[in-house]
């Protein structure tokens, strides 16, 4: 395995995550930075077309304009290249593969990346290098909606790219058939009336026909001319119609409902990886999701949320929904719980608690079961991280002997805040602000290399606060046990893990 640490220290790996982080990191000042740029840039070389199509041959800014122009598409290439190119295929992040299989990971992630809607678009841009496709460069306004705030989380484009891409799979299957149909039918009439009608001259003439006889375009500038072309014409006439009404029934039926059966099977097919999967969601549970996006460095993954019937209104566009029951064997393969990072499971509160943590502990039992039988579980680095909510404290210790990696007492926790608060006034809000994503929290990590060992609590402490900025609070055993607060003699081990504030995790995390 590779000792992260030390791959962070080569300069040239620094590069490619700095890289990265511009083109990948949401967060990171110079993904803003960047993407303004872009923004500007587009702007710039959409105003550069405008002047060049109103400018004459003769005119002696033309040829500035133009060499400007240029300069700004190769820009726009190298930006696309590097984008790709420092994309890093998540299957990396949770698997161990040999060097072979890590190469063909890198190259398929990078393909399936360059399939994303948004590079597509920069791809169809990047052709405006032709004098003719000059007006595809318009479709790089797009950028600025995607890189810009407006619209976060209840942008209605999203809406509309979600039902799109959670229904791909229909809409495959609906331009396979037209383009069966157009293969079919304009091949036929050019073999049929290629000798005898002057306006068939090749193959992409019958074609043509084809496309605009389904469509019900109708043009007029090809027309068939013998007998048993006029009947393969009224074929494609009444296919075209047929073909009319699939593509109307499926744009409005995706995008006002998804349609559940195909778009599970879709994503158990996907290639999402090292996402989190929420279970238990209920209209309650819209802060858990808002405040997951507020987490740091959570940019790059997917967000699935799991739970019985259709999608909710209340779920954001940028979140993905799974119909299905977490505590059925068949149902968990929906969301290639294999290839997560993550599950949290929610306490359920329009029922009773002791029935909302009956339903959280089968659903870890069923979780943690359905796991040990799957081969993907046997080449993870990291097993799955379970973290449930329970609502009755009685039943803390049924969800650990589920499974739960971590059990919160969210009734406890709340009640015990209120009565602590009443006899040290102001405890209750600096733990509130310690569990927020923002400003100071609690991280845990690795000793730095650079710690030689032996040493204590407190002398690992001082050092720490004074090169990094950080308060630790304890230790934490590979097995799980936390101190903290512990005596300042306390020896750190190697296989210890730090328990610390800080305003970002400055340490590797475990």
């Amino acid at each position: 395995m590779v000792d992260n640490t030390r791959a962070a220290e080569d300069p040239a790996i620094k590069m490619f995550h700095a890289i990265h982080e511009a083109f990948h990191s949401e967060r990171a000042p110079s993904f803003r930075f960047l993407h303004l740029v872009i923004g500007v840039l587009v702007l710039v070389s959409i105003a550069l077309v405008v002047i060049e199509i109103n400018l004459d041959e003769e005119h002696p800014y033309l040829g500035f304009v133009r060499v400007l122009d240029r300069t700004l598409l190769l820009f726009f290439v190298i930006e696309l290249i590097l984008r790709i190119g420092t994309y890093r295929p998540p299957d990396l992040a949770l698997f161990s593969y040999r060097a072979d299989q890590r190469l063909r990971i890198h190259l398929m992630g990078r393909l399936r990346f360059s399939m994303t809607p948004m590079v597509l678009i920069d791809l169809a841009t990047v052709v405006a290098l032709f004098p003719p496709l000059r007006g595809l460069r318009v479709l790089r306004l797009l950028r600025l909606l995607q890189a810009g705030k407006y619209f976060r989380f209840s942008s209605p484009l999203a809406g509309v790219a979600r039902a799109f891409f959670e229904n791909r799979l229909l809409y495959t299957s609906a331009f396979s058939f037209l383009g069966l149909a157009t293969l079919i039918g304009g091949t036929t009439i050019f073999l049929v009336e290629q000798k005898v009608n002057p306006d068939l001259n090749t193959m992409g003439d019958g074609l043509w026909w084809a496309i605009v006889t389904l469509t019900t375009v109708g043009f007029g500038d090809i027309s068939p001319v013998t007998p048993l072309g006029r009947v393969v014409g009224s074929f494609l006439m009444v296919v075209g119609m047929f073909t009319l009404a699939l593509f109307a029934g499926l744009v409005g039926h995706s995008l006002l409902n998804s349609v559940l059966s195909f778009r599970e099977e879709q994503f158990r097919m996907n290639t999402h990886t090292n996402h989190v999967v929420v279970c238990g969601y209920s209209a309650g549970s819209r802060m858990l999701l808002d405040t997951l996006r507020r987490e740091r460095d959570w940019g790059e993954r997917e967000v699935i949320v799991f739970g019985p019937g259709e999608r909710p209104d209340g779920i954001p566009p940028s979140f993905n929904w799974v119909s299905g029951d977490p505590t059925k064997d068949s149902e968990l393969v929906k969301v290639r719980l294999t290839h997560a990072a993550g599950v949290i499971v929610v306490g359920n509160r329009e029922v009773l608690p002791e029935q909302a943590d009956a339903t959280t502990i089968l659903s870890i039992f069923t979780i943690r079961r359905w796991m040990t039988r799957q081969k993907e579980t046997t080449r993870r680095k990291k097993d799955l991280y379970v973290v449930a909510e329970i609502l009755d404290v009685e039943n803390v210790t049924h969800a650990q002997s589920a499974g739960a990696s971590e059990v919160i007492e969210s009734t406890l926790v709340s009640y015990s805040l209120l009565a602590h608060a009443i006899s040290m006034p102001g405890s209750a809000q600096a733990l509130s602000r310690i569990s927020e994503a923002s400003g100071n929290s609690i991280y845990v990590g690795r000793i730095p290399k650079t710690v030689e060992l032996p040493t204590t609590f407190v002398e690992l402490g001082t050092r720490l606060r004074s090169e990094n900025g950080m308060l630790l609070l304890g230790v934490m055993s590979p097995e799980g046990e936390q101190r903290l607060n512990p005596p300042d003699d306390l020896p750190i081990r190697t296989a210890d893990q730090l328990v610390y504030i800080a305003t970002d995790p400055v340490l590797l995390p475990i």
